[in-house]
């Protein structure tokens, strides 16, 4: 029988050889990569299933408040795998301060996202690495010729006159005793302040009309909040199917389209204004002479001027307007403190009928409600992703370059740890407090801190305070009839930026001396 038999093994030898091989060579990468990660210490974080990882607890929720009950159960230092991705989630202000700024160099890249890759025009934050000559020179340029404190202050006329059209919009409804739409408002407001300091245009009329535009910019909003296969797995060769079959490749291609339109008739008309020698210095007045100049250390295109617009725009509409809506939903909540900020901006500022920029440094207790807004719903709860780029420890853990990080500034801000009575608004808490938003002081990181702080921090807080003084001066707030101060929803909802769920309807009375 064997006899028989060895003749028919024989001729499969060679088969047999091969697909022993076949199976031996990735099973030995798989053992070996096995064991170098037996060798690793690793954070701790929840058990993962197979292929998805740990994304099933996440889906369907906010991932800020999923991931602070996470963190309650695996440590402020917690590793998860969204797919293939891993995932470190910062909820402390020492692992924070070990990764922003102790370390900031392994950590300050981003993850190479589709969206904002396809959305960004691969510029900044994807295309170049933080770490290059390239990238150093144009994050100065940006923060010293466009988000200097001589460049912020030249676009005050701007901002006077969209939050005196605002306080205009919100006049008319006093007479009536109508509630008014604050959250829509605001986002109006804050759309025609950017829209004007980022393009030098009105938003309203004209050839560059903000129908269109809106539209673009809404669906730009979704996306960035949406699911792409090829953020979380990233080496398969079915990702790029399934995009399609969802259809997010097709409306990026759109959502990028319009935008690039847009953009480039905009700087189509600045390059001809500027070739005729008119001399008007908005935000991409500023990039075309950077462009032209021969003489910059640095070369930028048109396609670095639209990535720019693009990162102004979105972020700053977004965090003005919610910002300001979070302040006075606490306020409406607690008449009693809106009451004490009133006093104080009306004393300061007396009979001018208007608070202007000037009046805003005396503002003492104003920022200190601004510092506890953006504790409790800071707009960029998770910050923005960082990648690790070189193996390092972190807290006593090895954490391998790959790795995408997360800081729940959320979850900071709400620990009993570092705050007391850390759910109730207490803008009191920051009376003899040194803690501020700038990116020094872990506790409180709204705007994040370390080579990826956001440059526009200073012009946003600016149209926030002024905003919020003037609606705080004008008007006396009531609620809508038969409603109570408890009845007010403070749902979030996450999009661009973490959004009061429903809009914010209060009844404006116009204050008279």
């Amino acid at each position: 029988m064997a006899i028989l038999i060895y003749p028919w093994i024989s001729q499969l030898l060679p088969l047999i050889t091969l697909l022993v091989l076949v199976l031996a060579i990735p099973l030995h990468f798989l053992l070996h990569k096995q064991s170098k990660t037996q060798q690793l210490s690793l954070p701790p974080g929840p058990p993962k299933l197979p292929i998805i990882g740990n994304m099933h607890q996440l889906i369907g929720h906010l991932r800020h408040r999923s991931l602070s009950d996470l963190s309650l159960i695996h440590g402020p230092l917690m590793l998860l795998h969204l797919g293939r991705a891993p995932l470190l989630v910062v909820s402390s202000i020492e692992a924070a301060r070990e990764i922003l700024k102790t370390q900031d160099l392994n950590f300050c890249t981003r993850p190479n996202f589709l969206t904002l890759k396809r959305l960004s025009y691969n510029f900044l934050d994807v295309a170049f690495a933080p770490h290059s000559e390239y990238w150093r020179e144009m994050r100065k340029m940006f923060v010293q010729e466009l988000m200097s404190a001589k460049r912020v202050h030249s676009f005050w006329p701007v901002r006077a006159g969209e939050v005196a059209n605002m306080v205009d919009s919100i006049s008319k409804y006093c007479s009536s005793s109508r509630p008014v739409d604050l959250t829509e408002e605001l986002l109006s407001m804050a759309t025609r302040m950017i829209f004007r300091i980022a393009f030098g245009k009105s938003y309203e009329g004209g050839a560059f009309d903000s129908g269109k535009f809106t539209e673009v910019v809404d669906e730009a909003i979704v996306m960035l909040g949406s699911f792409s296969a090829s953020d979380f797995y990233p080496s398969s060769s079915i990702t790029w199917v399934v995009d399609i079959i969802t259809g997010l490749r097709r409306r990026l291609e759109s959502c990028f389209r319009g935008f690039d339109k847009f953009y480039q008739d905009i700087i189509d008309d600045h390059l001809e204004r500027a070739d005729k020698g008119v001399e008007e210095q908005d935000i991409i007045d500023v990039l075309i002479g950077i462009m032209r100049d021969q003489s910059s250390s640095i070369r930028i295109t048109v396609n670095h001027i639209k990535a720019l617009l693009m990162n102004i725009f979105l972020a700053g509409v977004a965090s003005t307007a919610v910002i300001v809506v979070w302040a006075m939903s606490e306020f409406a909540r607690k008449p009693e403190l809106m009451k004490k900020a009133q006093d104080e901006i009306r004393t300061s500022v007396g009979k001018k009928g208007k608070v202007e920029e000037s009046d805003l440094e005396q503002l003492h207790y104003l920022k200190m409600v601004l510092k506890e807004t953006l504790r409790l719903h800071p707009p960029g709860p998770l910050l923005g992703a960082r990648e690790c780029m070189n193996q390092c420890k972190v807290n006593g853990y090895d954490i391998s370059p790959g790795t995408r990080v997360m800081v729940n500034v959320w979850a900071i801000g709400r620990n009993p740890k570092y705050w007391n009575n850390p759910d109730q608004f207490c803008p009191e808490r920051f009376e003899d407090s040194s803690i501020d938003y700038k990116g020094q002081h872990f506790e409180l990181l709204p705007f994040g801190s370390g080579r990826r702080i956001c440059p526009g921090m200073t012009m946003g807080m600016l149209n926030v305070e002024l905003a919020l003084a003037n609606l705080l001066y004008c008007f006396d707030w009531e609620l809508p009839g038969g409603m109570n101060a408890e009845d007010i929803e403070m749902d979030e909802g996450f999009g661009l930026a973490l959004h009061k769920k429903s809009p914010l309807l209060l009844v404006p009375l116009k204050f008279n001396w």
